[in-house]
């Protein structure tokens, strides 16, 4: 062995980057509308795209209003009239591990982003995103459809399909650099 090799390799134990899945966290305020809409349309799109070995997909919320909730009956029917299954999933509060856990963690609105910027330790912050910047329409943010009607429901749909497609192709050009 050449001088200095050893210290290049990566244990055994050590998972190379490649082979580690990249993993994404979907955050809104009570983890029972926007953020589980979005983890189920990302579940879905990453598993038609061949990819859930390579990428793990999560929700949560940064309030604790309705930790072990499943989602609001309007976001799964919502979702379920477009193939999406929200039903398996629970509502559940972002942790300080969870900065570290994940890859990429994706606000829904500003709220939200103020919230995790200020749980988030400062050398993991440039983890922290609007899911919108990841839209073709040009949307700031996605709104909480909580207190509406059910067109709420179906336009926060619209806009994690969309930044859901766009996420997915930052994502699988990561992976093949």
């Amino acid at each position: 062995m050449r001088e200095g090799t050893a210290a290049r390799l990566k244990p055994a134990s050590e998972p190379a980057a490649s082979d580690r899945p990249i993993k994404v966290l979907f955050v809104c305020l009570g983890n029972i509308c926007r953020s589980p809409t979005a983890e189920g349309v990302f579940r879905q799109l990453v598993k038609e795209a061949g990819l859930a070995g390579r990428i793990e997909v999560d929700s949560a919320g940064t309030g604790d209003y309705h930790i072990g909730e499943r989602p609001d009956p309007r976001a799964c029917w919502a979702a379920s009239r477009r193939g999406y299954d929200l039903s398996p999933l629970r509502a559940r509060q972002v942790t300080p591990d969870d900065f570290s856990e994940f890859d990429y963690v994706l606000a829904m609105d500003d709220l939200n982003m103020r919230a995790l910027k200020q749980l988030a330790p400062p050398e993991q912050v440039h983890k922290l995103r609007m899911l919108t910047d990841f839209c073709s329409t040009g949307e700031c943010s996605v709104p909480d459809p909580y207190a509406g009607g059910p067109q709420g429901f179906e336009h926060v749909l619209d806009l994690v399909e969309d930044a859901g497609q766009g996420l997915l192709r930052q994502i699988r050009s990561a992976l093949s650099t």
